[in-house]
């Protein structure tokens, strides 16, 4: 059913105003994302169905192949993902436009239009890490605690 709604919506979009969709902030899309399931399709044909942890990790599946790695975080106007460990890590930037139940993830770097997506709430198709945690470390939320020394001056 979801494949269907995004082939008829993809036919659809060129014939829909430009000013329907309306361009996501950070924040915003962390509202929408955050313990939600992302799934959608690439423009290159790839499907992706991601479970977006508050901790920020990425649970699912990302279009080639299932996710073992994978973390999110919001930017100012961007959703970024993370891939693979940090020796030889990806990361694919988005920004996002939602025109009613429908996102638009474009690269941030050439403004293409990347992916189709929908957001279903929660994670309904129970994504998990398949017993092999991991850890986001490029999340602020996760950053080493400052030195005590640090700590002690900000307090002052």
């Amino acid at each position: 059913m979801l494949i269907r709604l995004l082939m008829l919506v993809a036919l659809a979009l060129p014939f829909a105003p430009a000013s329907a969709a309306e361009r996501l902030g950070g924040e915003a899309i962390r509202r929408a994302f955050e313990g939600n399931t992302v799934s959608g399709r690439y423009t290159n044909g790839g499907f992706f169905t991601e479970y977006h942890e508050p901790d920020g990790r990425a649970l699912g599946h990302n279009g080639w192949q299932p996710n073992r790695d994978a973390c999110w975080t919001t930017r100012a106007d961007q959703v970024c993902y993370y891939y693979g460990p940090q020796s030889d890590r990806t990361v694919h930037c988005f920004t996002v436009e939602q025109n009613r139940d429908l996102y638009v993830l474009r690269n941030a770097g050439n403004g293409q239009i990347n992916a189709l997506a929908t957001v279903e709430l929660g994670n309904p198709r129970k994504h998990g890490d398949n017993g092999e945690a991991w850890y986001c470390d490029g999340l602020i939320s996760k950053a080493p605690e400052p030195p005590m020394s640090r700590r002690r001056f900000a307090a002052r």
